[in-house]
């Protein structure tokens, strides 16, 4: 055990609305190019989301995935892509030591909707409910599904943290590298979320679900006509390992983890606390003994919800403001909001900066919102930078849960 140990990403493994690999995913964020789309769900008028377009069986057979679900079948491509990325020789590695954690924000939702809805086409006979529901809905799904396609022998469990959850898998899977639990970890986040109508219905009934004649303009943190969430699905997979092993074996490395902060705000179970995210961004700092003015990107969490944006603007203005080398972007609002997958998503649109020292912008920026005003927050272009070697990562959740993660160039 070792808990100064360095840890570092090789690998990427990801799926969007608008981008399948990171490559491509890169590519429209420095385009503009949106993922969110006009989307009919269950009960309702169409809405806006962000639907991902992918190979489901290009990594499963299709008895493994009509018995499975959504989440665990963008988890396995993920996971599968993310140990391709990274060079590892996967048969040789011993599976017994790979861990897989998982940030998600809620699961059960899609398969329990759907059943009730199959067993209301026959007088609600219980007879036509599925045997597969159990497993289907149980919280560790996601990621023990990508166990049974991969053949990991090592611990597998989600981690429920609403929104905020893709950091915490990330941290989670650092963590559990410097106790010598294991020798690699999958570790990210996932969400299905647009396939249950319910989430629909409940930001509806908030008066926070985002609504525009233009799918691709819904989702607009920051912007004084912004209305709320877009909904989307998607995830993000990071193999990770201790910098020695991998430089050892020559992976590429995309960037070493060495700062983080998770807390809570205590104080509502929807609306945000600016005084904790200051206290979150803080923490992480401190941890990786960096200041402020060290950090040359922080991605925002925004969600465009109004009261929410201002609140991350009121904390992310305290602790950057005053900072002219750091540059402030949003990803969102390309794909909406990915919900337990955000944190780690968004994460990977910016790790090809470290390389190419483009800031991708915030696009639907059409009118700041002065209560959101940010010092060097990069709208409609991308921005090209003297230098990118630390990036910073919001990401917060319902519950008041609030996550930050520092990653550096190598």
């Amino acid at each position: 055990m070792n808990l100064e140990e360095r840890i570092v990403i090789t690998g990427v493994g990801l799926v969007s609305p608008n981008g399948q690999n990171l490559t491509e995913f890169r590519a429209n964020l420095l385009a503009g190019k949106s993922g969110v789309r006009a989307f009919k769900t269950r009960y309702m008028e169409e809405v806006a989301a962000g639907v991902c377009e992918f190979d489901e069986f290009k990594y499963q057979r299709k008895k493994e995935r009509r018995r499975g679900t959504r989440a665990g079948s963008i988890a396995i491509y993920c996971s599968q892509e993310a140990i391709a990325d990274s060079g590892l020789d996967f048969e040789a590695a011993d599976k017994s030591r790979i861990g897989i954690y998982l940030g998600i924000t809620e699961h059960g939702n899609v398969e329990t909707e759907n059943e009730v809805y199959n067993i209301s086409q026959y007088g609600y006979d219980t007879k036509f409910w599925s045997h597969h529901h159990n497993p289907r809905t149980v919280a560790n799904n996601s990621a023990g599904e990508v166990t049974l396609n991969m053949g990991i022998t090592g611990p597998h469990y989600t981690l429920g943290a609403a929104c905020a959850a893709g950091n915490l898998g990330v941290i989670q899977g650092l963590q559990m590298l410097r106790l010598g639990e294991v020798d690699f970890a999958l570790a990210g986040g996932i969400s299905e979320s647009i396939h249950t109508f319910g989430i629909f219905a409940s930001f509806k009934s908030e008066g926070a679900l985002a609504s525009h004649h233009d799918p691709e303009k819904a989702s607009r943190p920051f912007d004084k006509k912004r209305n709320g969430i877009v909904c989307s699905e998607g995830g993000c997979v990071y193999t990770l390992e201790r910098l020695e092993a991998a430089q050892k074996r020559g992976a590429k490395i995309y960037g070493e983890l060495v700062g983080y902060h998770i807390n809570s705000d205590a104080t509502d179970l929807i609306l945000p606390d600016h005084r904790r995210q200051i206290e979150c961004m803080r923490m992480a700092l401190n941890r990786a003994g960096l200041k402020a003015g060290d950090m040359n990107i922080v991605n925002t969490h925004a969600t465009a919800t109004t009261l929410g944006d201002i609140e991350e603007a009121k904390s992310i203005g305290a602790v950057f403001g005053s900072e002219a080398g750091v540059w402030i972007n949003n990803t969102k609002s390309y794909i909406g909001h990915t919900m337990g997958a955000a944190g780690a998503l968004e994460l990977a649109g910016n790790l090809p900066a470290f390389e190419d020292k483009i800031v991708h912008p915030t696009i639907n920026l059409d009118e700041p919102d002065p209560q959101c005003a940010l010092p060097n927050l990069v709208a409609q272009e991308p921005r090209r930078v003297d230098k990118v070697d630390y990036i910073f990562n919001n990401s917060f959740g319902m519950l008041g849960v609030n996550s930050a993660l520092i990653v550096k160039r190598l």
